[in-house]
């Protein structure tokens, strides 16, 4: 996939401020779990909350190839910075495709600006994947909604002022997607925000559990003003929200692959660079096909979006693949950096906390499988003899 000139400038911006702000200073927020402001602060300035919203509405309007080189650029640094934009570019993305006017006009120019910032909500402490078992529900209440259940894991939600909620708003609908909906709630009576959860990896930006509890909103909430149509809605932006957890990985994994070829030529045993031991060779190899191998899938998942065609397979692919990957490089890496690996002095460890993120976030793998082999048999399906 190329990139037009200005979207290659704008990665090139991404990499440096990666390389000069966000490298340096990634263990002054992420050892004691400390939300970075200034560097989400200076992200805003930059435009990056802003890179799928239309031009007309402040945004950047990015291609989602150029969304998804963003965001390696901002995981190769820190996996936590790249997570921060990305339920709001979805939720950015939804508003943009399937918003009323009135909509768009009312959020889009504050998402772009970074000053309203979005999340998503669809996992329930006792759904997990499983988004038919939604317990969550909003019911007619005058000229509105009043919505009660719970959400957990939402990452950003203590920051943000905009959540994208899937929630069923017909509870007799069969099968139980088709009375779903996405609805746009701000904070405020009825909605709690926990503090945020521990986390393995991840850290710095918080995830949270939601709990809605009689919290009303108007009609005009309903994303597209029409009801029970979220769940096509959200299956569109979660080929979207992949992309992004893919690359994301691919960040990772390109962290890790940096790392540990820097430092395969400068430690030496036996008289000679390690990366000249076959074993410590092959691992190189082999991280760098893999890492490599993520990202074309990933750009091609994207460039499938860009062309306006149905993407879960691809978007499922790359996310499978590209995640299991940096779960791979990140562990080659702390082969290769032996027990140094182990220890915080150096950055493999951080990398393989934050890798088993995207294989289980956005859909777990085992999910990505089924829908990629319910696609692969849809797309070639034998006809009735």
């Amino acid at each position: 996939m190329t990139l037009t000139d200005d979207e290659t400038r704008i990665v090139a911006l991404v990499a440096e401020f990666t390389d000069e702000r966000v490298r340096p200073r990634v263990r002054e927020f992420e050892a004691d779990d400390i939300y970075p402001a200034e560097l989400i602060e200076e992200m805003k300035k930059l435009g990056f909350f802003g890179l799928l919203a239309p031009a007309e509405h402040g945004g950047v309007d990015v291609s989602t190839a150029c969304f998804a080189r963003v965001t390696e650029e901002l995981a190769r640094g820190w996996m936590s910075l790249a997570g921060a934009i990305g339920g709001h570019s979805v939720i950015t993305y939804l508003i943009k495709t399937f918003g009323t006017p009135e909509q768009r006009e009312k959020y889009l120019p504050a998402m772009a600006e970074g000053t309203i910032r979005a999340t998503m909500a669809l996992t329930e402490p006792g759904g997990g994947s499983d988004l038919q078992a939604m317990r969550t529900h909003a019911t007619p209440d005058g000229d509105g909604y009043s919505i009660t259940g719970s959400k957990t894991w939402i990452s950003n939600a203590a920051h943000s002022g905009l959540i994208g909620l899937l929630c069923v708003t017909d509870r007799d609908a069969t099968p139980a997607h088709r009375g779903m909906s996405v609805l746009l709630v701000e904070p405020g009576d009825g909605l709690t925000v926990s503090p945020k959860l521990p986390k393995l990896g991840y850290r710095g930006v918080e995830a949270c559990e939601l709990v809605f509890d009689g919290r009303r909103v108007g009609a005009d909430a309903v994303l597209g003003g029409t009801p029970n149509e979220g769940w096509a809605q959200m299956m569109r932006g979660l080929e979207v929200g992949r992309v992004q957890v893919a690359a994301r990985a691919v960040g990772v994994g390109q962290a890790a692959l940096d790392d540990a070829v820097k430092y395969a030529q400068e430690r030496e045993t036996f008289d000679k660079p390690i990366w000249q031991h076959q074993s410590v060779g092959n691992l190189l190899a082999d991280m760098a096909t893999k890492v490599r191998a993520a990202r074309l899938l990933t750009l091609d998942a994207a460039a499938k979006l860009d062309a306006g065609v149905r993407a879960d397979m691809e978007a499922g692919m790359a996310k499978l693949f590209a995640s299991e990957a940096a779960m791979q490089v990140a562990l080659d890496a702390i082969r290769v950096h032996g027990g140094y690996g182990y220890s915080k002095e150096y950055d493999v460890e951080r990398y393989f906390r934050d890798a088993p993120l995207m294989i289980v976030g956005e859909g777990t793998n085992e999910i990505q499988r089924t829908v990629i082999a319910a696609q692969l048999i849809a797309r070639h399906r034998i006809p009735p003899t």
